[in-house]
C-alpha cells in the first residue's frame, strides 16, 4: 500500500500560545541581558530565507528568537523519510519542517511551497535556507535557494546572525535579476562583513566591517545600484539629488573598494563609474529593499 504524502503543516509551534506568550518573553528577556538586538524590519509575506553566516548551532537560536520576536513563520526542508519517524517525525512537523520526497512520484520543494503559499493568506512566512549547509568550512553555496525563489516567484530575505555588532534578523528583501550569476555575486559580498561566531571558517571570507561611508555617500551607492551600469559624475549628481559632487568624494569611494572608474584607453575625457559587487553588498546594507 502506498504511504500517504506528506504535506507541508499549516499549524506549527509559530501558531501556539506557548510561542506568543513563554517563548516571546524568554527572548526578549535574553536578547535584553545579552545585548543582543533584531533588525528593524520583518518584511511582509512569503519569502525564501536565507541565514548565514553559519558556523555554529547558535545560530539557529538567535535566528529562532528574531522570527519569534517579529511574528515571523518559519519552514525548513527536510528529507521525507525523517518525517515519517515515529514521534521525531511528529515533532519535526509541528516545527514546521517541508518533507522532501526525491523519488520520481514525490511533490518537490517547488511545487509543496507553490501549494501551499496558494492555499494559505500568508503574513510573515520564510522559507528558511543555509547556503552553507554546514557549519564547517566550505568552497562554495549550495544554490537550491535560489531555484526555489526562482520557482515560486518569491524575494530572497538576506537574514543574518552577526556576532560581532550583536544584530539578527532580516536585512534586506532581495528581488531577483535575470542574471543569477550577478545576483549570487551580489548577495555574498553582503554576507562577507558579517562576523560568523566563527569567522575563520565562514564562507564568503569575513573581510572586516564596511568602510564607514556619510549619508551623501550613501546616496551615490543607492544611485549607481539604479543604473545597473555604467554612469559619469554628472549622471551620478542628478539621480542622487546632489547639487554638488566632488571628484574627491568619488574617489574615496573608488578606494574603498565600493566603485570602480573607467577611463578611456588614452585616459583623457570624462570618466564612467560602476558599483564593484562590493559596492552592490553594500547597498543591500543600506536598503531593506530594492
Amino acid at each position: 500500500m502506498p504511504k500517504k504524502a506528506l504535506t507541508i503543516r499549516e499549524k506549527t509551534i509559530f501558531d501556539g500560545i506557548f510561542t506568543k506568550f513563554f517563548l516571546k518573553s524568554f527572548f526578549s528577556l535574553w536578547f535584553k541581558l545579552s545585548g543582543w538586538k533584531i533588525c528593524k524590519i520583518a518584511p511582509e509575506g512569503a519569502g525564501v530565507a536565507i541565514a548565514a553566516p553559519h558556523t555554529s548551532n547558535w545560530d539557529f537560536f538567535y535566528a529562532l528568537g528574531s522570527a519569534i520576536l517579529q511574528d515571523v513563520k518559519i519552514y525548513f526542508s527536510v528529507k521525507d523519510s525523517l518525517c515519517r519517524v515515529p514521534v521525531l517525525g511528529i515533532w519535526m512537523m509541528y516545527l514546521g519542517a517541508i518533507p522532501i520526497n526525491r523519488s520520481a512520484k514525490g511533490v518537490g520543494q517547488v511545487e509543496q511551497i507553490k501549494q501551499f503559499i496558494n492555499s494559505q493568506k500568508l503574513n510573515r512566512v520564510f522559507f528558511l535556507f543555509t547556503p552553507e549547509g554546514t557549519r564547517g568550512t566550505v568552497p562554495k553555496w549550495k544554490t537550491g535557494f535560489y531555484h526555489v525563489a526562482q520557482g515560486c516567484g518569491l524575494p530572497i530575505f538576506l537574514a543574518k546572525v552577526d556576532y560581532l555588532s550583536k544584530e539578527t534578523g532580516v536585512f534586506h528583501t532581495f528581488k531577483l535579476t535575470d542574471n543569477k550569476e550577478n545576483d549570487i555575486k551580489a548577495i555574498q559580498a553582503s554576507y562577507e562583513s558579517i562576523q560568523g561566531k566563527f569567522p575563520l571558517t565562514q564562507y564568503p571570507a569575513y573581510t572586516g566591517r564596511m568602510p564607514k561611508i556619510s549619508e551623501t555617500e550613501a546616496k551615490i551607492i543607492k544611485a549607481m545600484y539604479s543604473f545597473k551600469g555604467v554612469a559619469t559624475k554628472v549622471e551620478i549628481t542628478a539621480k542622487a539629488k546632489l547639487g554638488e559632487l566632488s571628484t574627491n568624494m568619488l574617489d574615496f569611494l573608488v578606494d574603498k573598494g565600493l566603485l570602480e572608474k573607467m577611463l578611456d584607453a588614452n585616459n583623457i575625457g570624462e570618466p564612467n563609474y560602476q558599483l564593484t559587487f562590493a559596492g552592490r553588498g553594500c547597498f543591500l546594507h543600506l536598503s531593506p529593499g530594492t
